[in-house]
């Protein structure tokens, strides 16, 4: 062969390969301006684009990463247009790329990713059994290609999904079967697993606290926080603390409640959560349950929240609640009902209006010894039924010294004043006694014995004659002491005597 016919075989086979690799970017670029195009109209032509999305596939002749996207587009439009068997069978066609047409992590992010889309759609029965088909065949899918980590997160989506259904028997269930697909061979919590063992406990936590059952709540809690081989989503943590606060309010302990609640609070906040707003309220109300002065938003994670809008009831409430103003606390809750919407909240403020309510009756009657109980509804803007439990409890607990009249439907007010008097009186008596005891029954200048020692002493210093200027007669006749003297002794004890009798 001479050199210009291996010259010209050569160009002919260069040339056949360039046109090989031209027809087929063609043929891609033809797939993706179709791809772009279909998404351009789905907003103004769903149906039209749903068409236009299920013609890629076919045109791949293998299946590749433009087929698998077309079908997610085309999976969501039919779901948004109701379309709920196609979007089921085209759901279907798109499992079966994950095996070979795309990365294993790629495909474990498009399917979940579709399930929180469908997730946020199902607003009736229709939609709600399509995705509960759309959770049974990734469960075969994942089951099937040995994907245990996908298989987890699928089935803990679906335990999420029923317990937002309120279907606690079917959650109860699919938890004991996360739970052994996450325990070793000797029932033990395999560590290589703790992240999803705390997903799991987060769910079944949150199932005994709307099912109120407090001792199974209590040891699940306790197991939670023992976790240590796991690096949780800051979400899940805030799961379990709100879960553990509401659990420590049914029980009165608000000091751990306010704790658990913080905690709840900066985990959402940290996970960028909006559920850590309603958090917020949560830990507002604990504070007021405490009867604490300490300001909640003194700390670094809550000041920003000061001011938003979404909480300002609250922070109304714990203001006037602090400051012990009943008519600005009534009229926060009268003017913001939708406080009220949480049942949570709803069933606990009714303890802190209760407690704002007995305050401002220890302080309305304090001034007055009868007052009737209308007049005290009526300056409270309470029933007088209740005005009467609030003043019953008061009289039992000790706050209160005084009896309600039913006749008279009145409260009246035990004075202590004569008592205090009479006590004051009969301590002024006794000390009195104890005075004239010491001075003239115990004193030593006023004993017997001394007076004799006395009169000794006089009569030796006149009989050595020291004192002879006087005469003896004289004074024997005196006792050696003056008359004068005795008699002004005896004045004196006689006056100490009348002043007590008096």
């Amino acid at each position: 062969m001479s050199d210009d016919d291996f010259m010209q075989a050569s160009d002919e086979e260069f040339d056949f390969e360039y046109e090989d690799e031209e027809e087929e970017d063609s043929g891609n670029v033809d797939i993706e301006n179709k791809y772009y195009n279909a998404k351009q109209t789905k907003a103004t032509d769903p149906e039209d684009a749903v068409d236009e999305f299920l013609s890629i596939p076919p045109l791949e002749q293998e299946k590749a990463d433009w087929g698998f996207k077309a079908l997610k587009q085309a999976i969501k439009l039919e779901f948004k247009l109701r379309r709920y068997q196609k979007a089921i069978e085209h759901y279907w066609e798109l499992l079966t790329y994950v095996k070979s047409a795309v990365t294993r992590n790629y495909s474990e992010k498009s399917i979940d990713n579709m399930l929180n889309f469908i997730e946020k759609g199902s607003d009736d029965s229709s939609a709600v059994k399509c995705i509960e088909q759309f959770y049974s065949l990734t469960l075969q899918c994942f089951q099937s290609t040995n994907n245990e980590r996908l298989w987890l997160k699928t089935n803990i989506k679906l335990a999420r999904l029923l317990l937002d259904r309120k279907d606690y028997h079917a959650v109860g269930r699919k938890l004991r079967e996360l739970h052994r697909a996450c325990q070793k061979e000797d029932g033990s919590d395999d560590p290589s697993k703790g992240t999803y063992s705390l997903e799991i406990y987060a769910l079944e936590i949150q199932m005994y606290s709307e099912t109120r059952n407090n001792n199974q709540l209590k040891v699940l809690y306790q197991k939670a926080l023992k976790v240590r081989s796991a690096v949780p989503h800051p979400k899940i943590q805030g799961v379990i603390r709100e879960c553990g606060g509401k659990m420590h309010m049914n029980e009165e302990n608000w000091n751990l409640a306010q704790i658990d609640f913080f905690e709840s609070f900066r985990n959402y906040d940290e996970a960028g959560d909006l559920r850590r707003i309603q958090v917020l309220k949560y830990l507002l109300l604990t504070t007021m349950l405490m009867k604490s002065d300490i300001n909640p938003f003194d700390s670094q994670e809550t000041k920003p929240y000061k001011n938003d809008p979404r909480i300002a009831a609250m922070t109304e409430l714990v203001d006037a609640y602090q400051r012990d103003d009943i008519y600005k606390y009534e009229d926060v809750l009268q003017k913001n009902t939708d406080l009220l919407a949480d049942p949570f909240i709803a069933e606990n403020i009714d303890e802190v209006t209760r407690n704002m309510r007995t305050k401002a009756v220890v302080k309305l009657i304090a001034p007055y010894t009868r007052m009737r109980l209308d007049w005290i509804a009526k300056r409270l803007r309470i029933s007088e039924p209740e005005v009467q439990d609030i003043v019953s409890y008061l009289i039992v607990d000790g706050r209160v010294q005084g009896r309600i009249n039913e006749h008279n439907r009145t409260l009246e007010i035990e004075s202590r004043a004569d008592a205090d008097r009479a006590r004051a009186i009969q301590g002024l008596s006794n000390s009195v006694g104890e005075l004239f005891a010491a001075i003239f029954r115990d004193g030593d200048g006023f004993r017997a014995a001394s007076n004799d020692a006395s009169s000794s002493s006089y009569s030796d210093q006149l009989g050595d004659g020291s004192i002879g200027s006087f005469g003896d007669a004289s004074l024997h006749r005196q006792g050696g002491i003056p008359r004068s003297g005795r008699a002004k002794r005896g004045n004196h004890k006689s006056n100490f005597m009348k002043l007590a009798v008096h």
